[in-house]
């Protein structure tokens, strides 16, 4: 493996001296998006570094994402790693309350979850010298400069995994090619999500012997939970109801979702529709633009039950995705009408669904591919597109049928993909070694 090389730069010590001075301002910032989640102060304090767990005596492993999706597609990671290794212990950071949620209602056995340190200073200083990382896997494009180069001075070995980095973000880096190569140069390993993205970090200045073109890791995510008890409640309510699927949709998206709906019903009068916003807090503005496409819905914050003459339901809360999907084999998946990027279209596909999509998924392209390719999804560009993709389905079961089972077969496919991934990361960062007993 080749050594860290690299004298730090003119600019990454410009980053140093203004992030020291501004480092109050940001710890106000962060400090009240924290307390306006109703975050503890205990908890809020971890941005300081200040840990509210303690370290564990084993080896411990640490994962840092940036948010819900990076935070929830490395569980699986961790659950797997887990059984490779059944002496380490892991913690994985994530700056979001929502993905702190989340993460603490799946936390794999023996790992725990800690907002990770602003970086600046002090609270990289704490948070290293509290937890002792004997490794560091940073995922997607979570790059923090001071806390990835102290991290490595420390000899932790690090690896930036399932790296996706934005055409703007390389360009950027291009510019400063001095900096670009000493920030990367302290990682040991690049788990790349494409052919893509590995190019773009060679170009950048990365080790051309450490990037290797893997896969994303969201595509193997666990399954998502079901409240079984919703779910049989449901059903129940909904009976033999022909009924489709809008999730995760975003802003200008919802308007393209209720014409469809409202075509579609002329056909299949009592069909319903299950529309889950990506972003719960919108739900006041979704609401109305389901009033005002004269369409009767229920709302699953208010507690609303399905009615017979309900044709929308809003299903407007955060954590209950899977519970949705478990109702129906057919789900429009959002983000991708817009230029958004998309969402992971393989936790419809778990769940035994078929995928309907926009053209907007470039963030997800790889993952879909083979759904579109085996026939697990379709693409459109308008409502009346996606009135007539949801409509073939809904009347020919035995297109259905084989386009469910495409799906299936292409997260099967993804699935033996996790093992290579740990087995990389495991020769690469040293993790079968014995590790250094802690002081």
């Amino acid at each position: 493996m080749t050594g860290i090389s690299g004298r730090p730069t003119v600019l990454y010590a410009l980053y140093r001296g203004f992030t020291s001075i501004a480092a109050p301002v940001a710890w106000a910032t962060v400090r009240k998006k924290l307390k306006d989640a109703g975050v503890p102060e205990k908890r809020q304090q971890e941005r300081l570094g200040h840990a509210s767990l303690p370290r564990p005596q084993s080896r411990l492993i640490w994962f840092h994402a940036a948010s819900v999706g990076e935070s929830l597609s490395v569980l699986s990671l961790i659950r797997r790693m887990g059984n490779h290794l059944p002496e380490a212990e892991f913690l994985i950071t994530s700056g979001t309350p929502t993905s702190a949620a989340l993460i603490e209602k799946r936390l794999p056995p023996r790992t725990r979850h800690q907002y990770p340190p602003l970086d600046t200073p002090a609270p990289v200083r704490r948070f290293l010298e509290h937890w002792r990382p004997d490794a560091g896997i940073f995922v997607e494009s979570e790059i923090w400069p001071r806390l990835i180069v102290e991290s490595a001075e420390r000899g932790i070995p690090l690896a930036l995994l399932n790296a996706r980095l934005s055409e703007k973000s390389v360009e950027g880096w291009k510019r400063r090619p001095a900096t670009a190569r000493f920030i990367l140069d302290r990682f040991r390993l690049f788990l790349t999500q494409n052919d893509r993205t590995a190019s773009n970090l060679v170009a950048m200045g990365a080790d051309p012997d450490r990037v290797q073109p893997g896969t994303n890791l969201k595509a193997m995510s666990d399954p998502l939970p079901i409240d079984e008890e919703v779910l049989n409640r449901l059903r129940s309510e909904i009976g033999e109801r022909p009924l489709w699927i809008a999730s995760s949709t975003h802003s200008g998206e919802e308007e393209s979702v209720l014409a469809a709906h409202s075509r579609l019903l002329e056909r299949w009068p009592d069909l319903l529709l299950l529309l889950i916003p990506r972003h719960p807090e919108r739900r006041d503005q979704v609401a109305d633009l389901v009033s005002g496409a004269g369409l009767e819905f229920a709302q699953r914050t208010k507690d609303q039950p399905i009615a017979p003459d309900t044709q929308v339901y809003l299903a407007d809360t955060l954590g209950e995705t899977g519970t949705w999907y478990a109702l129906c084999p057919i789900v429009f998946l959002g983000g991708s009408l817009k230029e958004i990027g998309g969402h992971n279209p393989f936790e419809p596909a778990q769940a035994g669904a078929a995928v309907i999509t926009g053209p907007g998924f470039f963030n997800f392209a790889e993952t879909y591919a083979p759904l579109l390719a085996s026939g697990g999804a379709k693409e459109v560009r308008t409502s009346e597109d996606l009135a007539q993709a949801v409509a073939h389905w809904l009347q020919d079961d035995a297109a259905l049928a084989a386009a469910r089972s495409a799906a299936r077969g292409c997260v099967s496919n993804q699935k033996s993909a996790l093992e290579s991934v740990i087995d990389t990361l495991c020769e690469q960062l040293e993790l079968a070694a014995e590790p250094q007993p802690q002081s």
